[in-house]
């Protein structure tokens, strides 16, 4: 009896899950009102902002969230499995004060950064490890390296900095695309969000990832390699990271310890509020990188307000508030409508 039960209990959610046209499955989701808001903030700032709209402003606001769009592709996947990597922003540090040292040493450039990359893929590897093989919980673990590798940036550099960087690098990182104000580095962007794309939503890799998030236990009995998917996301977050960190100290020419402190904070805040769950198993690109946009151009436009930085870390913080309770509310409401009734009906209490 209980074993026929299940296949129409999941055939009736399936059922529930493809009632409406399609639509509304599109237009009627978290990602598409984050796009939504985002179209909306960007033509009152265009309005009311004096020089929001000037060429120059999406420059500065790409360059500047550059670091948070790349870092987010690999952070979306990770906490889609149900995990977190708070050591993003001390990997990104760390990066920055490898190639500067080893630049400083005489090391060509191209040579510090593979070695920065390097180092970013080995940071990977031990979170993957702790999580993975020893089981320890991603909070905690990229909690304690988080503090290792910011620990280990300052180390090396102390309160000094490096800025004899090539020029051709530093000007490559600023630059424009010809005929645009577009900048350079949203080219290996797009590619890699094509990549990332492709592998969250046409491969079984990126099925995997979901199922992990949904449930351990029976993605690890459907055949998904658990414990190794979540090694290889974590390799990638810190590959991510030491590259993010290459552009970031190209981009202000110089290198520091302290370099991209609180980065982590943006690139979660930019993940949840682009509509992924922080319990897993759910979440979509487009959305991410729709809010990491939003916090982007509401940073832009405050401050060509005359808005505070403090001020604008509460709205953002504001923001990410509402959008973790507006999806619990949601749910909620959700469940509510389509729990059954139990009142019994008068077929069933006739005699």
């Amino acid at each position: 009896m209980t074993t026929a039960a299940t296949p129409t209990t999941t055939t009736n959610r399936v059922a529930r899950d493809f009632d409406k046209p399609l639509w509304r499955r599109i237009l009627l989701t978290r990602e598409s009102a984050i796009v939504g808001l985002l179209i909306l903030v960007v033509l009152v700032s265009a309005v009311t902002v004096h020089g929001f709209s000037q060429p120059i402003t999406l420059n500065y606001l790409l360059l500047d969230i550059a670091p948070i769009l790349l870092i987010a592709l690999p952070m979306t996947l990770i906490m889609i499995t149900g995990e977190i990597d708070l050591s993003v922003g001390s990997m990104v540090g760390l990066s920055s004060v490898v190639t500067g040292v080893a630049v400083q040493a005489g090391v060509p450039f191209e040579a510090a950064a593979l070695l920065a990359l390097f180092v970013g893929v080995v940071g990977g590897a031990v979170n993957g490890f702790l999580v993975t093989v020893v089981g320890l919980p991603s909070l905690a673990v990229t909690i304690g390296t988080l503090a290792l590798f910011r620990g280990l940036a300052v180390g090396l550099l102390g309160t000094t900095a490096v800025t004899d960087f090539p020029e051709m690098w530093t000007a490559l990182a600023k630059a424009k695309i010809a005929g645009t104000t577009v900048p350079y580095i949203m080219v290996p962007f797009l590619i890699l969000l094509a990549i990332f794309v492709i592998v969250l939503h046409f491969t079984p890799f990126g099925r995997g990832i979901y199922a992990i998030g949904l449930s351990k236990d029976a993605a690890r009995f459907s055949g998904v390699h658990v414990e190794r998917t979540k090694f290889i996301l974590f390799v990638l977050a810190g590959l991510v990271s030491a590259f993010a960190g290459i552009y970031y100290t190209l981009r202000f020419g110089s290198a520091r310890g302290d370099n991209a402190t609180g980065l982590e904070l943006q690139v979660i805040a930019a993940v949840v509020l682009g509509g992924v769950s922080v319990f897993g198993g759910r979440g979509q690109l487009y959305g991410v990188v729709a809010a990491a946009l939003l916090i982007g151009v509401l940073s832009s436009a405050l401050r060509l307000a005359n808005v505070t930085s403090d001020v604008i870390n509460i709205i953002t913080g504001v923001l990410l508030v509402l959008s973790v309770v507006s999806a619990s509310v949601l749910g909620w409401l959700q469940k509510a409508r389509r729990r059954p009734s139990r009142l019994p009906s008068v077929a069933a209490t006739a005699p």
